[in-house]
């Protein structure tokens, strides 16, 4: 049975895992931690400083050593590799071999423990899949955009799920004027969804709407993706999509969707039971807006 594959992001540095289905258990690459903890970003640099590593651990008989487990894993040139790995027990323990505050942050974000609005809104965004907040009549319409809005940010905007009620721009953009949104949103909840290129369309005007004050693309990527599910049996597997490849196609989408549709096309599976893709789509969700770019509201 093939294992499945998570790249996960601290700090904007990939984190590779793999399922193993024998025992269980996620088991997480040892070297691209390492490179973390210890702030090294050459791939070829932190390999060496684990081997160095693993050998002192080894001499005080150090547990995580005998617990490690190869896995082949794609490596940066491309081929996979045999690659020491751990399950998350040993990689907390790994983590505290490295006393230092990025060893404390990443324990934060492996724990799902970081108290920022990004890291407890996205705690939230893994446990919608398990949520059933939207019925099948809901999907596409703005309501449904507003529950998955407030079911992320409650607790952590005191407008999540409500409308804007203010200009903003962003980039030099800007997004449907306040006045002018309550029609704008209407309009774009009766657009079809029935073919790719209207689902398209229809998330392309929702993100020149920009409903809500922050938080839009991680909410109306869930919802783009309950659409696809509902009206063609698909998804995005938003893992083969690019960062900035995706950031330029959805600028040049405010007049040219050509991009934004072969990038998300490209990217299209049928695994729209397969919980990992979601998890792997919230993953590059969160990416895709690390760092991003303020929201400024404007003067009426």
């Amino acid at each position: 049975m093939e294992n499945k594959i998570s790249i996960r992001f601290f700090d904007k540095k990939e984190v590779r895992a793999i399922w193993n289905e024998y025992d269980n258990k996620w088991y997480f690459s040892v070297v691209d931690i390492v490179g973390i903890l210890n702030g090294q970003d050459d791939f070829s640099k932190a390999g060496n400083y684990w081997r160095w590593l693993k050998r002192k651990l080894a001499e005080e008989k150090n547990e995580v050593v005998s617990a490690t487990h190869g896995f082949k894993l794609l490596a940066p040139d491309g081929k996979r590799r045999l690659t020491d790995t751990l399950d998350s027990d040993n990689i907390i323990k790994l983590a505290k071999q490295f006393p230092n505050n990025k060893a404390n942050r990443f324990l934060d974000w492996f724990l799902y423990s970081d108290n920022t609005i990004d890291g407890q809104s996205k705690k939230k965004a893994y446990t919608f899949w398990d949520s059933n907040l939207i019925g099948d009549t809901e999907v596409g319409s703005v309501k449904a955009l507003q529950k998955i809005h407030a079911y992320i940010f409650g607790g952590l905007y005191d407008f999540a799920g409500q409308i804007r009620h203010l200009t903003i721009s962003k980039g030099g953009f800007t997004f449907a004027p306040a006045q002018f949104l309550p029609m704008a949103l209407k309009n774009i909840e009766l657009m079809p969804e029935t073919t790719f290129d209207e689902i398209v369309d229809k998330y392309v005007e929702m993100n020149v709407a920009h409903p809500f004050m922050e938080g839009n693309g991680r909410s109306t990527r869930i919802w783009l993706d309950l659409i696809f599910r509902r009206s063609l049996k698909k998804c995005i597997d938003w893992s083969n999509i690019d960062k900035n490849d995706y950031l330029n196609a959805m600028i040049e989408s405010h007049t040219d969707t050509s991009d934004i549709k072969s990038l998300l096309n490209g990217a299209l599976t049928d695994k729209i039971n397969d919980r990992e893709i979601f998890m792997k789509g919230i993953d590059y969700s969160y990416y895709y807006e690390e760092p991003d770019e303020p929201i400024h509201i404007d003067k009426e």
